[in-house]
């Protein structure tokens, strides 16, 4: 429940009342306060009270909402009422962000909305996905299992992108090391060669004075290095949220060498895997295209699969459609051929899900088993340059004291 602060004005008397009252939503405390007798003239949250912490700044995680959607659907297929399992569903929760949010759906429900239509006030949190979900089941009268779906669905979908992020986060952990050592010692080390060298009054080899050049430009503007680094991420992060960069980031991702194929194979999977749930659902064609499209979370396969509803509603199959498409792997319109000719299109969606999470996680292993000897090889170089850059004016040295 939320803490609202009110004032409100006594119905038989007029005296001004100023007081605390505990509801689901605004709507929910004005009619709560009429019911006692009073007029309300201003309410408002309470600064310091429990709504504060259902900010939007709060994220609600992922496996919250899997959560929530499991136990709803399971008290609903229990034959608990829906509000009745709301409730039981927003005590259980852990997430104080979600709390808030599933008090206001249970407060628009009790106003009479429909519960896909309550979730669709919250699309930072109930994605269309979700929502055409929740909507179908309630039209088919199967909510618990569109929710048991739902749940399914988003596991899925996590899974496969935390295995990504653990195949990207390796290497680049791996040169980020690297590139800490490399500075270390430019910046420690090779100084105190070239103090050695002027000391004796020789001349450095030719690859220690470029990489003390280097270290110089480290140690002298380290702090303008510092500020193009991190203006270089920020305008670097803020064009990849405009419409070009994003077009440019979504491309990179599907050519880049190694990784393009990863990608390709995550987003395949990712709209096959959100097909079959909304096919399941009952959702009709066109509908799913375009919900899926936007899932993809790519702009070309997006682009690709808006392409292909268009050509479905002109009464093309959607095998055809995607047919030759450069943005969907082959597979992927046989699959769905089959299915439409068999009548199992949903299942057809589910065996090519499975299909590419598998070769998600076969691609994983193999990006994995290249990465490696990759990163030696250029661990190996950066430590050759680094040796003969700190070791070879010491040999020379050593060499000249043993001639003498």
């Amino acid at each position: 429940m939320l803490t609202y602060q009110y004032t409100a004005r006594e119905a038989k008397t007029g005296s001004k009342v100023t007081s605390e009252i505990q509801a689901a939503s605004e709507s929910a405390a004005a009619k709560l306060i009429s019911e006692q007798g009073f007029v309300p003239i201003d309410i408002h949250l309470k600064k310091d009270g429990f709504s504060l912490l259902g900010n939007r700044s709060n994220k609600i995680k992922s496996k919250d909402r899997v959560l929530f959607a499991r136990q709803l659907s399971t008290l609903i297929n229990a034959g608990l009422p829906l509000l009745q399992s709301l409730r039981s569903v927003q005590e259980q929760t852990t997430s104080k962000g979600l709390k808030v949010v599933i008090a206001e759906v249970i407060a628009d429900v009790e106003g009479g909305s429909a519960l896909s239509k309550a979730l669709e006030r919250h699309p930072t949190v109930f994605n269309t996905v979700f929502t055409s979900l929740v909507a179908a089941g309630e039209t088919s009268g199967t909510l618990d299992k569109a929710l048991e779906r739902i749940a399914t669905q988003q596991e899925k979908d996590a899974e496969v992108i935390a295995k990504v992020r653990g195949a990207l986060i390796y290497p680049a952990i791996v040169l980020f090391v690297i590139s800490l050592v490399v500075v270390f010692m430019l910046v420690t080390v090779l100084p105190q060669v070239e103090q050695l060298y002027d000391d004796l009054n020789r001349t450095l080899p030719l690859l220690t004075k470029v990489l003390l050049a280097i270290s110089n430009i480290f140690t002298k503007y380290w702090y303008l290095l510092l500020i193009i680094i991190i203006a270089s991420i920020y305008f670097g992060v803020q064009y990849f949220k405009t419409e070009g960069g994003q077009r440019v980031g979504d491309m990179l991702k599907m050519r880049f060498p190694i990784f393009g194929r990863l990608f390709m194979k995550l987003y395949m999977a990712r709209f096959s895997r959100t097909a079959s749930t909304l096919t399941s659902s009952g959702v009709p064609m066109l509908e799913m295209l375009k919900i899926t499209g936007n899932s993809v979370n790519n702009v070309y396969v997006e682009e690709s699969t808006f392409k292909a509803a268009e050509k479905v509603k002109s009464g093309t199959a959607l095998s055809v459609a995607l047919k030759g498409d450069e943005y969907f792997l082959e597979l992927v319109p046989q699959m769905i051929k089959i299915g439409e000719d068999s009548g199992s299109l949903d299942q057809m969606f589910e065996k090519t899900a499975s299909y590419y999470e598998r070769e998600l996680d076969n691609e994983i292993k193999s990006i994995s088993t290249t990465i490696e000897p990759a990163l030696m090889v250029v661990l190996g170089l950066v430590a050759g340059v680094l040796v003969g850059a700190i070791l070879l004016p010491v040999y020379s040295l050593v060499g000249e004291t043993i001639t003498l």
